[in-house]
């Protein structure tokens, strides 16, 4: 996976974000700095007997605000609805338009997920198929019953379509790609986009990740196979990564989006850059035979980010976990931390950003970058909410309580998926 090839240099130069903390990078950052969740009780289903009530909404979302055709929100999702307003922040931040550069030159990869299905989008089908008593008879589904469903459905629930409906919104012609793996899906695809660039295939390349899991049957599959908290009280206290006490994620939905471009590319129309990109790299646990192989693939993503782009552990201004708040995922993320950095990982200090907006999947990793952007835009850490407690098994500098003052230029963005699927991210601000 890309570390920078000789003479090519990438950099970020636009930045959009649509999150339960705010939509826009200036509403965003706000919330960071004061400290303020996102998380709260279901808003859609407050009395659904489900396994966990607390759930991180976008609220205030009015997609026709952000997304130039509007004729096409009715085929899209909730998720694509939230990657395209994403883009369109992304661009607008970056000064580029659909007519203000070459559309061959300008590509699209995004990360996405499973586009939930909500069930009131095929009631009327079930319902036709619902005999006298009252039973569901399945010789029913037929043209008829399929007639009862809205003819693009379908297009509303494949994961290439936000990278779609990105390329439809800015006439982007160039390479467009979907990545669908889970939490690393975005800094994945973020890997795919620099190589458009390196391989010389686009001058500039939008990329970005999206999801929404918070309807019921979300959370009943997370549950099963993610691990949601089982806490009651406050749902802004209930997301605790690397806390002793963690007990398990919350579910969420957001999207992030990015321009990068070459950096000659971003100085000759006089961009305003946020970051230079120096690696993005990958790994996998492969089979898994003990609990200490479990991680692997993260180490040797973060090892391999650090020697492409040689840079030394001491040098890292801070760390930007996936800290997903389940007490295996957290102990195996912090075990790499130490395996890859050594000493260094006692000291270096590191933020969680789910403890303000939870879960989103591949959602997730866009929202946290683009917090990662911004820190250091600013020169400050947001701290990790709800960090009471250091965990023993962690032995991490998770900043709590109160904002830190970055003293290196140098940051490092991860993500992992249950199955061990991790990538890692090498940045250096423009500032």
């Amino acid at each position: 996976m890309n570390g920078m090839s000789q003479g090519t240099r990438v950099v970020i130069s636009g930045l959009g974000v649509v999150s339960p903390i705010g939509i826009g990078s200036e509403a965003f950052w706000d919330s960071l700095r004061a400290g303020r969740s996102g998380v709260n009780y279901h808003s859609a289903f407050p009395e659904a007997e489900i396994p966990c009530r607390f759930a991180a909404e976008v609220r205030d979302f009015i997609p026709e605000e952000q997304v130039a055709c509007k004729r096409l929100l009715k085929v899209m999702s909730r998720e694509i609805q939230l990657g395209v307003s994403a883009a369109s922040q992304a661009m607008a931040d970056a000064g580029l338009s659909s007519g203000s550069i070459d559309p061959e030159r300008l590509g699209v990869v995004y990360g996405a997920g499973r586009m939930t299905s909500t069930p009131q989008e095929l009631v009327d089908a079930a319902e036709f198929c619902r005999g006298e008593d009252g039973r569901f008879h399945h010789e029913r589904f037929n043209a008829d019953a399929m007639s009862q469903i809205a003819p693009l459905w379908f297009l509303r629930q494949l994961p290439n379509m936000p990278a779609c409906h990105v390329s439809i919104e800015f006439n982007a012609q160039g390479p467009n790609n979907t990545i669908t793996a889970r939490d690393s899906s975005t800094l994945l695809a973020l890997a795919e986009a620099v190589s458009c660039i390196e391989r010389d295939a686009a001058d500039a390349m939008i990329v970005g990740g999206c999801s929404s899991h918070i309807q019921p049957v979300d959370v009943a599959k997370f549950h099963l196979f993610e691990g949601l908290t089982h806490r009651d009280g406050d749902p802004a206290k209930a997301c605790r990564p690397f806390d002793l006490s963690r007990d398990g994620t919350i579910l969420a939905e957001g999207a992030g989006a990015f321009v990068i471009e070459r950096l000659e590319h971003a100085q000759r129309r006089g961009a305003r850059i946020y970051s230079e990109i120096l690696a993005v790299t990958s790994g996998c646990d492969g089979r898994v035979e003990d609990d200490a192989s479990a991680g692997r693939g993260l180490v040797g993503a973060i090892q391999s980010a650090l020697r492409r782009a040689g840079v030394d552990p001491r040098d890292l201004g801070h760390i930007n976990a996936h800290g997903k708040s389940t007490q295996v995922d957290d102990a195996i993320e912090a075990r790499a931390f130490h395996r890859a950095l050594g000493t260094s990982a006692k000291t270096i200090p590191v933020t969680a950003l789910k403890s303000y907006f939870g879960q989103a999947d591949c959602g997730s990793a866009a929202i946290e970058l683009a917090g990662s952007l911004l820190a250091m835009r600013h020169g400050e850490l947001p701290m990790t909410l709800n960090y009471k407690t250091p965990d023993p098994n962690c032995r991490l500098r998770v900043v709590h309580d109160e904002l830190h003052r970055l003293r290196s230029p140098l940051a490092l963005k991860v993500s992992r998926t249950s199955m061990g699927q991790s990538a890692a991210v090498l940045l250096r601000s423009a500032t």
